[in-house]
C-alpha cells in the first residue's frame, strides 16, 4: 500500500482511495472513514484527508448529508408555529428554530416579522434526537441572509470549496468581493452588490466541485480568477 506524508500543514486536503496508508506512528488516533493497521491508519473509503491535533480521518466525496451538531447550515424557512420555524435544509427531515435560539425577544405576534415564509437563513445544529433537529441563531453570522443568490452543490465537496482553515473560500471571496458562506449542507450563499461578482463566485465553486480531485486546486482556482480579471478587462475594451 502506498503512503502518504502528513498533511495537516498543507494548504490543500488530499484525495485518498480505500486501502490507501495515510500516516504511520502511534500517537495519530482514527476516526471517522480510517482503520487502524499495526502503526498505520488506511483509508476506508474514497475521500479528503484531514488531520487535526493527531486525530485522522476521511471526509466522503459522496453520499447524501449526514447533520452533525455544530454544523452551520442554509435553509428555507417553510412553516411558522406559535413556537419557532419550521426551516427546510434539503435533509430527510426539517430543523426548528426556537423562540429561545434567537438573539432577542420575539413575541408570538411578532414571529412572522423576524422571519417569514421563503426567507433564506443560516442556523448551527445544536441538538439532533428523536424528536428532531434544533438549531440556533445566536452566534455570529448566523440568521437572516438578505439579498444575494444560492448556489447548491454536494455536500460532500463542501470541505473542498472551503480549504484548509478557509483558504479556498477566502481566495473566492478575494477573487470576487463577495461576501460568501458555505453550508455544511451544500448550500452555498453569495451576495455582492454586483450581479456579476455573484456570477462570477459561482462559476468559481463550481469548478472546485468540478475539480475536487485534482492536484493543485488552489493554483487552478488563481489562474481562473485571473484568467476571468482578463476577460473583464477585455470586455471593457470592446466596449
Amino acid at each position: 500500500m502506498r503512503k502518504k506524508e502528513i498533511i495537516n500543514n498543507s494548504e490543500e486536503q488530499r484525495i485518498v482511495v480505500p486501502g490507501e496508508t495515510i500516516v504511520s506512528g502511534e500517537e495519530f488516533l482514527p476516526s471517522d472513514g480510517v482503520w487502524r493497521d499495526g502503526d498505520d491508519i488506511v483509508a476506508k473509503r474514497f475521500g479528503l484527508v484531514d488531520i487535526s491535533d493527531k486525530l485522522v480521518r476521511v471526509i466522503a466525496l459522496s453520499g447524501v448529508y449526514q447533520p452533525r451538531k455544530g454544523n452551520v447550515i442554509i435553509g428555507e424557512v417553510v412553516d411558522v408555529t406559535p413556537n419557532g420555524w419550521v426551516i427546510d435544509f434539503g435533509g430527510t427531515q426539517d430543523a426548528f428554530l426556537s423562540l429561545n435560539e434567537v438573539p432577542r425577544y420575539v413575541s408570538k405576534g411578532e414571529l412572522r416579522d423576524y422571519l417569514d415564509f421563503g426567507e433564506i437563513v443560516c442556523v448551527k445544529i445544536i441538538d439532533i434526537s428523536e424528536k428532531g433537529i434544533e438549531v440556533t441563531v445566536k452566534a455570529r453570522n448566523l440568521g437572516k441572509l438578505k439579498d444575494g443568490q444560492l448556489v447548491k452543490i454536494n455536500s460532500n465537496k463542501v470541505p473542498r470549496v472551503i480549504g484548509r482553515e478557509g483558504s479556498m473560500v477566502n481566495l473566492i471571496k478575494k477573487g470576487t468581493g463577495c461576501d460568501i458562506i458555505v453550508g455544511q449542507n451544500g448550500v452555498v450563499w453569495v451576495r455582492s452588490n454586483k450581479i456579476e461578482n455573484e456570477l462570477k463566485a459561482k462559476r468559481l465553486i463550481e469548478f472546485v466541485c468540478e475539480n475536487v480531485t485534482t492536484e493543485g486546486l488552489t493554483e487552478r482556482v488563481e489562474e481562473f480568477i485571473k484568467k476571468m480579471k482578463e476577460e473583464e478587462r477585455d470586455g471593457r475594451k470592446h466596449k
